[in-house]
């Protein structure tokens, strides 16, 4: 079977390095935040092109943590696109705000940004672009909405490490910029990690208050902001207590640990390798897959898509996949309910036909193998048994 995405390979072309570091680790003693992890938000920063990163416990945290920090909570209204994993939508849930959505367009699949600012309300207070599959939404044009009503942009980069717009690298140009380190990512690490990039030193201090109880000296610049008080630094004596046991607002408990961040800054130098294999790979299926029975994704105009996954829209979803598995390839399918019709959402009042690109996305799209370790005997296989398929 030809997977859809494979760890192992990737785990065994730097195997020597992965093992070192994970061992220098656990011989060290030094498990939570620490030496590692600062060196890797340090250099993941770089690599975004901001000034900052926070290393988190995973990238729904990373959403989370990000909205707190822009001071989103009851009451108000974040726009986000329909079609992103359950994630996006749940983190405006759970710190107390209303996802209001938009579709898809119906080609990169990203957000459709004209359809932005006919959401916006008295009650908008951010908007979450989703880099959807590897690839950026229109950061100029949704820049310049959030722009006009003083809005907050959070940009959703879990699928999108090192896409760029305009030679810009996701999570650079927003107020904030969301990543997940899930192992299947194209960085991942051996377990959950997430990462906030901002270039703002108040927004950074205040995710790195709300990744650890709310606590210290960033907990206190928190709680200066939510009382709409001036807070002066190093106000507070800790009277040589740990500022850990002093929490000022609720925050949650999530940080990057030391093993996994040790992992990624292995595996860092050679993520821009692998993007660019995955754009080999995908050059490939662009040309030659010629079935007129499948509709193959696009890329927009502005942008380097690095393919977190390469989708292709088909008329018998199941057929195909069944048709694929039989001839021994692996298929995915992201993702089969769009978020404005998950049933948690029910109550939000959206109906089929809403959002109709995001719908069809759904219903038809299938992802493909897709990961830099493929082979080209693999690539071939695949594109042939797409093209061989009858529909």
């Amino acid at each position: 079977m030809i997977p859809l995405m494979e760890l192992t390979r990737q785990y065994k072309s730097l195997e020597g390095q992965l093992d070192r570091a994970a061992l220098k680790v656990l011989h060290s003693g030094k498990y939570i935040l620490g030496e590692e992890v600062a060196q890797f938000e340090k250099e993941f920063a770089a690599y975004c092109g901001t000034k900052y990163a926070v290393g988190v416990g995973n990238g729904t945290d990373a959403l989370v943590l990000a909205l707190l920090a822009a001071g989103v909570g009851q009451g108000d209204e974040v726009i986000t696109c329909a079609m992103s994993f359950f994630a996006t939508a749940e983190a405006i849930a759970v710190v107390g705000a209303k996802p209001v959505f938009v579709d898809c367009t119906d080609d990169t699949y990203v957000m459709d940004a004209a359809a932005v600012e006919s959401k916006v309300t008295g009650h908008t207070k951010a908007i979450i672009p989703i880099h959807l599959y590897g690839q950026c939404a229109d950061m100029d044009k949704i820049n310049e909405i959030a722009k006009q009503h003083n809005l907050y942009v959070i940009e959703d980069c879990a699928q999108a490490a090192g896409a760029q717009y305009k030679g810009k690298k996701a999570g650079s140009m927003g107020d904030m910029g969301c990543v997940s380190f899930f192992p299947t990512k194209n960085l991942g690490c051996a377990g959950d990690g997430g990462m906030v990039v901002t270039d703002k030193e108040e927004l950074y201090r205040l995710c790195q208050a709300y990744r650890v109880h709310g606590s210290g000296e960033n907990g206190l610049l928190a709680y200066g902001k939510k009382k709409g008080i001036e807070v002066e630094p190093g106000s507070i004596d800790f009277h040589g207590n740990l500022p850990k046991y002093f929490n000022f607002v609720i925050g949650h408990n999530s940080r990057l640990d030391a093993l996994q961040a040790a992992l990624l800054r292995v595996k860092l130098p050679y993520l821009d390798g692998w993007n660019q294999r995955r754009g080999e790979i995908a050059k490939r299926y662009h040309g030659e897959i010629t079935n007129p029975a499948v509709k193959k994704p696009v890329c927009g105009a502005f942008g380097s898509h690095i393919y977190y996954v390469f989708v292709l829209e088909v008329g018998d979803r199941d057929s195909f996949r069944a048709y694929m598995e039989e001839h021994g390839i692996a298929t995915g399918v992201y993702f089969p309910v769009p978020l404005h019709l998950q049933k948690v959402f029910e109550d939000l009042g959206y109906h089929p036909g809403d959002m109709p690109n995001a719908e069809i996305l759904a219903g038809h799209g299938v992802a493909i193998p897709m990961f830099p370790e493929l082979s080209e005997e693999e690539i071939d296989k695949v594109i042939n048994c797409v093209n061989a398929w009858e529909g």
